[in-house]
């Protein structure tokens, strides 16, 4: 019997994104459901009742919410092409780093980005800090997973490719050769990966997408 794979998400979500390359790199097929938050559909109040929220991997009638558990679960369950490496020191840290990532590092980018003048300032030195610690992790490796893209790379993914939308609509460079030119690097070797590469959601409809965000100042 074939397995039943779904993924709700939205067409520009940030976490979702994580899920579909993580499925991908998996080699698994899996159905692609795009909600509108603003209209939820039963099926997603159905299998996220508590957070109401995407992305939801639903895995034979069972669901499974919040990105980074999803891309564990996907890795524990289809053992090929490992995402995690299976030393315990190894995988808590990149669990830590995925966190701080999220925690710590998309929040002080994007005050960055909603802010201005002197607010502005203290966020991208707050961000400069933050992307630095990236930065060393990056020391003697292609990825962040060694020589092949792993869990931390597609938790980090986002900016990849987000950093240059919000940078061309602020007219901010936060990353560039000079002050971090492994992240740089990093940067292109991930958004260029055949797997990567060809699910980046419109370039176009993102911009005009953040640019309302950043009105509304909320993420």
């Amino acid at each position: 019997m074939a397995e039943e794979v779904k993924l709700l998400k939205t067409w520009s979500s940030l976490f979702g994104l994580r899920i579909v390359w993580a499925l991908k790199l998996k080699g698994i097929q899996f159905d692609s459901i795009d909600e509108d938050l603003t209209n939820k559909s039963p099926l997603l109040l159905q299998y996220n009742p508590v957070y109401k929220k995407v992305p939801v991997l639903v895995h034979n009638g069972k669901s499974i919410s919040e990105s980074l558990v999803i891309i564990e679960y996907i890795d524990e369950t289809w053992k090929q092409n490992p995402l995690l490496s299976q030393d315990p020191y190894e995988k808590a840290m990149a669990r830590f780093w995925a966190k701080f990532g999220d925690d710590k590092v998309l929040s002080s980018i994007w005050s960055v980005f909603i802010n201005q003048g002197k607010e502005q300032e203290e966020a991208l030195q707050v961000a400069m800090e933050n992307l630095k610690l990236l930065e060393e992790n990056l020391k003697g490796k292609k990825f962040f997973g060694g020589e092949k893209i792993g869990f931390l790379d597609l938790a980090l993914g986002w900016l990849a490719n987000l950093i240059c939308v919000l940078e061309e609509l602020s007219d901010i460079k936060i990353i560039d050769k000079e002050r971090f030119p492994l992240l740089l690097g990093w940067m292109q070797e991930f958004s260029q990966a055949p797997l990567i590469n060809e699910s980046w959601p419109p370039r176009e409809k993102l911009l005009t997408k953040f640019q309302i965000m950043r009105e509304n100042q909320s993420l």
